[in-house]
């Protein structure tokens, strides 16, 4: 297992214009370097995974209607996130309530095809051999 990824952990999407923090919430009690760990579910947009300030994806309606009104030239939109499957593959000797940990190797699809990737943890302290 890599480093445990936490609240407020750096995040970005392959479509994404701007890095993103992730929200964890205390729901899972269950702390590593004073932030909750985040596990595989922790997907919700705009809970758990923020926008990526503006989104490239041509899968994304919004992008492809303003793309196909600027005569074809790509036309960035305001990302909302749609990410609805867990985090892959997730660390499976580290549970946290229940569901495999998080760590910073693990990756989120986005519906608009996009791939959400932790760029750092957000500390620095625990790893598993």
């Amino acid at each position: 297992m890599g480093l445990q990824v936490v609240n407020a952990a750096q995040l970005m999407c392959s479509f994404g214009v701007t890095p993103s923090a992730l929200g964890v919430l205390p729901t899972n009690r269950v702390l590593c370097n004073s932030q909750p760990a985040a596990n595989i579910l922790d997907t919700i947009p705009l809970t758990n995974i923020m926008s990526f300030g503006m989104c490239t994806s041509p899968s994304n309606p919004a992008v492809a209607a303003a793309t196909a009104a600027a005569s074809g030239v790509l036309t960035p939109m305001p990302c909302v996130p749609a990410t609805s499957a867990p985090w892959t593959p997730g660390a499976t000797k580290a549970l946290i309530a229940n569901q495999p940990a998080v760590d910073d190797s693990s990756t989120c699809m986005c519906t608009y095809l996009g791939q959400i990737s932790v760029v750092s943890a957000g500390q620095v302290k625990v790893s598993e051999s």
